[in-house]
């Protein structure tokens, strides 16, 4: 049988010019989506460009290659496989006053 697990990284977290969530061990997993909710409070951006990042250890990171993008409020999703044992998504905002809260949840399933 397989496991399912959702994990709330972020809750309605503020941030400004970059994002960064925090790291998550997940290596016993086999799939896992990152859903990112741009919240309406203090949104004041142009473009959030999302990047899914991967280690080993949890301290050193690199970019895995999945991507998002949101321009405004709203939702999106990265789906990530062979991820090793640690995830966290980052991002950068640009245009505006550079200000998001956002809510992360990591979906993990294996």
């Amino acid at each position: 049988m397989r496991h399912f697990y959702t994990s709330v990284v972020e809750l309605r977290q503020p941030f400004a010019e970059t994002i960064a969530s925090e790291p998550y061990e997940c290596g016993w997993a086999d799939e896992a989506i990152f859903f990112v909710t741009v919240e309406d409070d203090e949104a004041d951006f142009d473009q959030l460009a999302l990047r899914v990042q991967i280690s080993a250890d949890g301290i050193h990171w690199i970019d895995e290659g999945t991507t998002g993008l949101l321009a405004g409020p709203g939702l999106t999703a990265c789906r990530v496989r062979h991820f090793g044992g640690w995830l966290r998504v980052t991002g950068e905002l640009s245009g505006g006053a550079q200000r998001a809260v956002l809510s992360v949840r990591l979906v993990l399933k294996g």
